[in-house]
């Protein structure tokens, strides 16, 4: 995942934790591979998304199945 955009960062956040938690979980969780700074902090900072979400992921031990987000079928 090398280019990830704030706004695919919501989406993959809304995908895995759901739209409600990934907020609580952005503004709370300490991520030390981001120096302690919670998610949130870390985006408002200028750290890249693609940083973020990594470190979200380890942390919350993600599987590598999903930290490419969930297969969405197209719009017909």
């Amino acid at each position: 995942m090398d280019n990830v955009r704030l706004s695919d960062f919501w989406r993959l956040m809304d995908d895995e934790f759901g739209a409600g938690y990934s907020r609580v979980l952005a503004s709370e969780l300490v991520l030390s591979e981001l120096g302690g700074l919670s998610a949130q902090a870390a985006l408002s900072s200028g750290i890249e998304p693609r940083l973020v979400w990594s470190a979200i992921c380890e942390k919350q031990d993600v599987p590598a199945s999903r930290r490419l987000g969930r297969d969405i079928a197209p719009k017909k």
